[in-house]
């Protein structure tokens, strides 16, 4: 580790200690400055979200649990956008299995640590992100050490290790995203706790008014400023949200059901998703085997979760179950591309507070290529009455 004060990538850098013993490389704040050099690296996103908000991104630290295929994107393109520091905390080695669809490893890595073994690889993207390897166990991590990150992204873990992260960094008050991908089919979630972004529109003839939007959405604020000639007016929304443990047992919107043809559309995949997180805790295991009593198990889950989110027979077939179970465990480079991507621009825009958030559950079928989103919260009260 570095001493207090040492030069790293060219920046000023202190160490900060955590709760668990372990020293991590912080930039101090006079690194998080954007330079003229820097301006020039990144004009083109700048042109697209400002200085404020680049500088907002140079200062962010973030955590990245596992690196597998998903976080492989995640890290590619936030490490590309020009974050502060990037820890990766994988306790895991390097398999054949993970030269199929990631690419900051090779064979030459099989047997180290993923972490570790990726490391060097996107180093090479950005020289100016501080990078650093966590090689412990999560299982090891006290809810003090998610203290010192401003967003934790957690990838491929189940729902009992999602759900502690999850609450750890509630504890901390710290943004949490969670996301997976099985073969053609993959997920995002957020848990933002409360997160204020300012939309820019052009100015209306009719007032805005600071009132609720949706159950989650109020609008908090209003300025106006001048912009080519013309009046902009800048709007602050804020969007509550809900931990995984709870969105993962609540219901679909009123206005998602209300209709024969609305419940037709919302794919079984969310069915699905349920259902093999109620099997990994009650089976014990993260994948279902070919076994009869697994099957079994697996069908009689998604069959009362797909009842649970009311919604109609027909749509949870029997080609779909299959098609989900075949791909549970794998990865393919397309989908987690789209996934990773979309996470990582969902991270860019909430650290500088721009533009709508996922709200709250992200599902992606590769075989229609959509990504709808899911707002799952435990209640939802008329928008008069208090907001979640």
């Amino acid at each position: 580790m570095a001493e207090n004060g040492q030069h790293v990538n060219g920046t000023a850098s202190s160490n900060l200690a955590i709760p668990d013993g372990t020293t991590l490389l912080q930039p101090s704040p006079q690194a998080r400055a954007i330079s003229a050099d820097e301006i020039a690296l990144y004009d083109r996103q700048i042109r697209l979200w400002g200085v404020k908000a680049q500088e907002k991104l140079r200062s962010a630290n973030i955590l990245l649990v596992g690196m597998k295929a998903i976080a492989n994107e995640i890290a590619k393109n936030l490490v590309l956008a020009g974050i502060g520091s990037l820890t990766i905390l994988d306790d895991q080695l390097v398999t054949e299995d993970d030269l199929g669809s990631q690419f900051f490893i090779s064979d030459l890595h099989i047997g180290l640590n993923r972490a570790a073994a990726a490391i060097p690889q996107v180093r090479t993207l950005n020289p100016r992100v501080a990078l650093h390897a966590d090689t412990e166990s999560l299982l090891l991590k006290p809810p003090g050490f998610y203290a010192m990150f401003d967003m934790i992204i957690a990838t491929d873990l189940d729902l009992a290790s999602l759900s502690t992260i999850n609450t750890a960094c509630r504890f901390v008050n710290k943004p949490f995203y969670a996301a997976g991908s099985h073969g053609f089919y993959g997920f995002i979630f957020a848990d933002l706790i409360d997160h204020d972004y300012v939309i820019e529109r052009e100015k209306s003839n009719v007032p805005t008014q600071l009132k609720a939007e949706t159950v989650t959405r109020t609008v908090v604020g209003s300025n106006t400023k001048i912009e080519n000639g013309k009046q902009i007016e800048m709007v602050t929304k804020r969007e509550l949200y809900s931990p995984i443990n709870l969105a993962n047992t609540s219901p679909l919107q009123p206005e998602q059901i209300s209709s024969w043809r609305r419940k037709m559309q919302v794919p079984p995949l969310l069915t699905c998703l349920r259902a093999l997180w109620e099997f990994q805790n009650l089976a014990g295991r993260s994948i279902p085997t070919g076994s009869k009593a697994d099957l079994e198990l697996f069908t009689t889950l998604a069959t009362e979760k797909h009842k649970e989110l009311q919604l109609p027979t027909e749509t949870l077939r029997s080609e779909f179950l299959r098609s989900f179970l075949q791909n549970v465990g794998s990865e393919i480079a397309p989908v987690t591309a789209f996934l990773g991507g979309q996470l990582a621009q969902d991270v860019i825009n909430v650290l500088g507070q721009r533009e709508q958030p996922i709200q709250n559950f992200l599902l992606f079928d590769s075989d229609d290529f959509k990504g709808p989103v899911y707002a799952l919260h435990p209640i939802f009260p008329p928008l008069d009455g208090p907001i979640l």
